[in-house]
């Protein structure tokens, strides 16, 4: 049978059951089931798994140990803060809660592969054991010890145990310094685009024919593939626009088979998306009350409409420096941002054209230096002028919370526009407790 897993130590039936569990993924089943070979045999000591997000890595791991009846021990790096607790939660998935008090309060390196190997006189298993290190990169951080330990565990606890460690970097940027025992290599690529299309069409809507939720697929993947290859994204994505997509077929305007209308009412949506993909700036139940209120208002509104955005510490400060930069005359400046600034009264430089209020004119377009003179000025701490600064103002043109002008001359400075409300700037002047009306010309 085509793309069937195959092992002379396992029952065919369990293979059979796993096969069905990992499509488009018996290739690295099968030669991670060759690597661990038999059950009672000696494994190999270690087993690095790696690959980017959401390539299958853990999913299979885990069905083959659940499947197969392996025993198995799973820690989370990222919940251990402490190699204590990484020791704690390996002998209680091992060994059971019984044997946890075995370990003393703060558990060194020694301290555990005295208490395994006690454990394993008591009670001999006849399988292979497998540890598996989720997010294993976090070990670097460690002691130096540890990583070099887990590596060769089998040998210091004289069991048969197999640590597998699972990690989104290579192995080359992952090995110590200082060598360290070679752990087998399995790497799992990214999903081609006619797998995702597989793996995405096994979650079709009851509801709804298969043909239909798989053209669905076809043009979410269209639109995203190019941008995202994280299956977990793009599931994400398609639960929350599949509704949309099907909209016209609940009000009887369209036929199953128009295609070409389907896509057509849901392709403003998906462009919509797109501005969002991995930025989370909103849950899924908030996206679909925008959703209703764009149906109701008729149109789709851009990011600054929004009453929240999450952004990063030191892009809230750039948006708010460029706001002021927009609505305040440039004189302005010094009178706002220099402790000495004398005396200056508003009536002194009020032109004809100034006497409107800036906020009904409109923002203004301003250089880059005074951006970052602004932005200087208003933050808290001591920032370098460092590429992280001006990469964050380049995401905020990217997100369209500023228009950037001019930017075909070479020879001229970019200059810049803020594109968010009031209302908006002052939820994200709140959240980093800065009062931008203060510094506010129009309300003096």
């Amino acid at each position: 049978m085509p793309g069937q897993i195959q092992h002379p130590g396992y029952e065919e039936e369990k293979l059979l059951r796993v096969s069905k569990l990992l499509p488009c993924r018996d290739v690295q089943a099968g030669r991670l089931l060759a690597l661990m070979g038999e059950p009672e045999q000696y494994s190999y000591p270690s087993i690095f798994i790696y690959g980017h997000r959401a390539t299958g890595k853990s999913h299979v791991l885990h069905t083959l140990l659940n499947e197969l009846e392996l025993p198995y021990a799973t820690v989370s790096c990222v919940e251990c803060l402490s190699l204590g607790l990484l020791f704690q939660k390996i002998i209680l998935s091992l060994f059971g809660s019984d044997c946890v008090p075995l370990l003393p309060r703060s558990p060194s390196l020694s301290d555990f592969v005295r208490v395994y190997k006690q454990l394993c006189v008591q009670s001999t298993a006849k399988q292979t054991k497998y540890i598996v290190l989720d997010r294993a990169d976090l070990l670097r951080d460690m002691e130096a010890n540890i990583l070099p330990a887990f590596l060769r565990l089998q040998e210091l606890v004289e069991d048969n145990v197999t640590v597998v460690l699972l990690s989104e970097i290579v192995w080359e940027k992952f090995r110590p310094n200082t060598g360290c025992f070679e752990p087998l290599l399995l790497h799992f690529p990214d999903y081609s685009k006619d797998e995702l299309q597989q793996i995405m069409c096994e979650d079709s809507h009851p509801s709804y024919t298969s043909e239909l939720y798989s053209a669905f697929i076809n043009i979410l993947l269209g639109v995203f593939y190019s941008v995202c290859r994280d299956l977990r994204e793009l599931r994400h994505l398609a639960a929350l626009n599949f509704f949309k997509f099907i909209e016209p077929l609940e009000k009887d305007e369209v036929k199953e088979s128009d295609i070409h209308r389907l896509w057509r009412n849901i392709e403003p949506h998906l462009k919509k998306a797109m501005q969002t993909v991995y930025l989370r700036e909103v849950s899924s139940v908030q996206w679909e009350q925008q959703q209703m209120a764009e149906k109701e208002a008729g149109a789709l509104r851009g990011l600054s409409a929004h009453a929240h955005v999450e952004l990063p510490y030191y892009s809230k400060f750039l948006l708010i420096a460029a706001y002021l930069a927009s609505y305040n005359p440039a004189r302005t400046d010094k009178r706002f941002f220099v402790k000495h600034h004398g005396k200056i009264k508003k009536n002194n430089f009020l032109k004809k054209h100034e006497k409107t209020s800036n906020h009904l004119l409109g923002p203004k377009p301003f250089p880059l230096d005074r951006l970052l003179a602004v932005f200087y000025s208003v933050v808290d701490s001591r920032v370098a002028p460092t590429a992280s600064v001006f990469s964050q103002i380049s995401s905020l043109v990217t997100l369209q919370l500023l228009s950037q002008l001019g930017h075909d001359d070479q020879l001229d400075a970019p200059k810049y526009k803020c594109a968010v409300s009031l209302d908006f700037i002052q939820a994200i002047s709140r959240t980093v407790s800065f009062d931008i009306v203060k510094y506010l010309y129009d309300f003096l």
